[in-house]
């Protein structure tokens, strides 16, 4: 059963809610102050925090804050318990980042309930969803709620675009985001002499279209379609109002972000000292790894020379010699316009 740690300076509070909580069947951790319960958070982190705001040494808030700038321990789900019933603390306990506020004196399966609650999101947050229109809205259900889901399914917008058709232009105002329902979308950025940069490759089940609305500034780069592709529309409205009113939607972006961040990185770490051969060869293997249905089977796409070589950050001259010499090495084949790969371990052996 989950582990829960509870910090409460009143013993007779303490014990008491304590021992509803092991008739419950969870785990309990106790401390009589804030300052021994953040260390009872790193000797063994909780599955969920109970905290009373007014303590000596360290408050709750106190207790909040300091878990909240360690990301080890800044996604423990926290529930304040205080007999303070002012609307000022409530908000205040809120807005630092509690997923919830019971006050005392409390019925016990109002205690459980929110226990219950919180946990259960946690690991909806752990899970797999299927990447299509029915996973996404399970996600946003079961973690965002049924109010949540409702405004979600009023207010999307199904669009299909043809292959090479612009959903957006670097400069565009956001209006909002898209989820991909099907299909492939690149996201490039242009040159002022035309030339292009592929930044992103995308696919079933990815975002795309967030950031510019998080950073309220205009869309920094472009997105098209590799083939004839079906999104969701989500509009701005919709998709801030599930950021900003749920922890956990806004914990899995932020996720995002920081992966695409990363990413984006060592693509650029990639471009300035890699050799062209290398890179080449690293968007093949980058395309199989986005794009492979069967792992079992061998990997094969039709995409233009001219985007190959904008995601490699080259000539296109220069690609299809590159290609020219991996099919003389038999790494790949050309068959009816598709690039085959046909020995991805030498791909990912290339060295500069």
């Amino acid at each position: 059963m989950s582990h829960i740690l509870l910090i409460e300076d009143n013993k007779e509070v303490r014990e008491n809610t304590a021992e509803i909580l092991e008739l419950a069947g969870y785990t309990v951790t106790t401390a009589n102050d804030g300052k021994k319960g953040i260390e009872a958070v790193h000797k063994n982190r909780p599955a969920l925090i109970i905290c009373d705001i007014m303590m000596p040494v360290l408050d709750g808030y106190g207790v909040l804050h300091l878990l909240g700038k360690n990301p080890e321990t800044s996604t423990i789900p926290f529930i304040f318990l205080t007999a303070k019933t002012e609307r000022g603390d409530f908000r205040k306990g809120m807005e630092m980042g509690a997923d919830d506020y019971i006050t005392k004196p409390f019925d016990k399966l109002e205690l459980l309930n929110a226990i219950e609650s919180r946990l259960k999101k946690v690991e909806a947050l752990k899970k797999e969803y299927s990447k299509d229109l029915e996973g996404l809205t399970n996600f946003i259900g079961e973690v965002g709620g049924k109010d949540h889901m409702q405004a979600f399914i009023e207010n999307r917008k199904i669009r299909t675009y043809k292959k090479k058709e612009n959903i957006y232009k670097e400069g565009d105002y956001p209006r909002g985001m898209y989820y991909i329902n099907h299909g492939k979308v690149k996201l490039y950025k242009s040159h002022a002499y035309g030339k292009e940069l592929i930044t992103n490759l995308l696919k079933e089940g990815d975002f795309f279209g967030y950031t510019s609305l998080i950073e309220e500034g205009d869309y920094v780069e472009s997105a098209q379609t590799l083939e004839d592709t079906e999104v969701v529309f989500i509009p701005k409205e919709d998709f801030l109002n599930l950021l900003f009113s749920n922890r956990e939607i806004a914990k899995r972006f932020l996720l995002i972000l920081n992966k695409k961040f990363n990413e984006q990185q060592d693509y650029l770490i990639e471009l300035a000292y890699s050799s062209v051969r290398k890179r080449v060869a690293e968007a093949l293997i980058l395309l199989s790894d986005k794009y492979k249905a069967n792992r079992d089977e061998r990997f094969s796409m039709s995409i233009s020379r001219e985007d190959l070589a904008n995601i490699v950050g080259t000539a296109t001259e220069s690609l299809i010699r590159t290609l020219s010499d991996f099919k003389e090495e038999k790494l790949i084949e050309v068959k009816d316009g598709k690039i085959v790969l046909i020995n991805e371990n030498k791909l990912k052996e290339l060295k500069n």
